[in-house]
């Protein structure tokens, strides 16, 4: 029955229905909302073990942004607007596009210089092949013609 609804619930998924089921199951059902809270214990640290730190021009603008909201909130005044930081230089963070693992993105000179190679290599294993067959097919030649000659030639006597 609550396979899977503790989840959803704390992922905040549930239809109405089911939001209302559940909030009644947690209330009506002690074990069932510590299985929760083990839940969402287990899911905080989860993402605080795996949490990957952001650029630090982000956490500088988030610090002017809370520190500009602290003041306004607690004085009632207006304040004026903190220096925005410099934008993230395009060097220090390389975009990453995320698509299908089983495919790789090439620039198309790569594709261009990796057929040539590859029709290239070919046409030299073709080559290396022809010509290993040729010496192959002439030592035969030369093997029958010394063959041939020694049968032929008479013996030279001693005079």
């Amino acid at each position: 029955m609550t396979d899977g609804l503790l989840e959803s619930y704390m992922l905040g998924v549930l239809s109405d229905d089911d939001r209302k089921e559940a909030e009644h199951l947690l209330t009506t059902d002690p074990d069932l909302a510590l299985q929760l809270e083990e839940l969402e214990v287990g899911m905080e640290q989860y993402f605080l073990q795996n949490a990957v730190p952001p650029p630090p021009s982000i956490k500088t603008a988030l610090q002017h942004r809370l520190v500009g909201a602290e003041i306004q909130k607690w004085e009632e005044q207006s304040m004026p607007e903190p220096p925005r930081p410099e934008p993230a230089r395009s060097n220090e963070f390389v975009d990453v596009e995320v698509g299908d693992p089983s495919h790789i993105r090439v620039h198309k000179y790569w594709r261009a210089a990796f057929i040539a190679v590859f029709v290239l290599s070919k046409i030299f294993l073709a080559f290396g092949l022809y010509q290993y067959f040729k010496s192959n097919s002439l030592e035969q030649e030369i093997e029958r013609l010394k063959a041939t000659q020694q049968v032929t030639s008479p013996l030279p006597q001693g005079r």
